[in-house]
């Protein structure tokens, strides 16, 4: 399957470059930062907001992204410190598209369950018409005992149509688009994460699109 390495979106409203306009894209669990920097990098005329609990694996592209940016410098971009329960007021109605990019710990347990107080939270950082992008990569044998530590089911569409999209929906997001595929199939993140389990035919990528409403 072909797909663009940045802001990958898959729903039909999007073009052949699998970019949706201009505007702002947060970044929730940004990890290193490497999605944010490389599609800042690549799109000059969005702003991209990479937020996580755990400053320290930033620092380096932090220090990157001040640099002009013929040497590297990414001026459309920012990095905050927060966790995903306690997200900045400043936000407030901010985001043109939100990604959630193969979360772990209480972000994936927040996103794979349905959590009302954290989908409340992003609900409350997006515009109307945002677009939300769920992506989680699961392996059952490698990753069995986070998922048994976070409660944790293997997901399948049947799954994400009876638990999920109710729940998302009563935060605000109307779901447009869902499935599970290999990782084989799946497109290029062009994030650190997806890097490193890429070629994994166990895992299980499920997706979810959404539109807040």
């Amino acid at each position: 399957m072909a797909a663009p390495s940045d802001n990958w979106i898959k729903t039909p409203s999007t073009n052949s470059s699998g970019r949706i306009g201009e505007g702002v894209i947060i970044d929730i669990g940004t990890g290193d930062g490497r999605y944010v920097y490389q599609s800042a990098r690549q799109n000059p005329n969005k702003f991209y907001i990479g937020i996580d609990p755990n400053a320290r694996p930033l620092e380096k592209i932090s220090e990157k992204i001040h640099r002009k940016p013929a040497k590297g410098g990414a001026p459309n971009v920012l990095f905050i410190q927060a966790a995903v329960e306690d997200l900045p007021s400043e936000l407030d109605g901010v985001a043109n598209e939100l990604h959630v990019h193969f979360p772990w710990g209480s972000l994936l347990r927040a996103v794979a369950t349905g959590d009302v107080v954290v989908l409340n939270n992003l609900r409350r950082i997006c515009s109307t018409g945002a677009l939300l992008e769920v992506v989680i990569g699961l392996d059952p044998v490698r990753d069995r005992s986070e998922m048994e530590r976070l409660g944790l089911t293997q997901l399948s569409v049947e799954f994400v149509d009876r638990e999920l999209i109710p729940k998302y929906a009563a935060a605000g997001f109307q779901t447009i688009e869902r499935g599970v595929f290999t990782a084989s199939e799946w497109p290029e993140l062009n994030t650190s994460w997806a890097k490193r389990l890429e070629g994994n035919e166990r895992r299980a990528i499920t997706y979810l699109i959404a539109r807040a409403s």
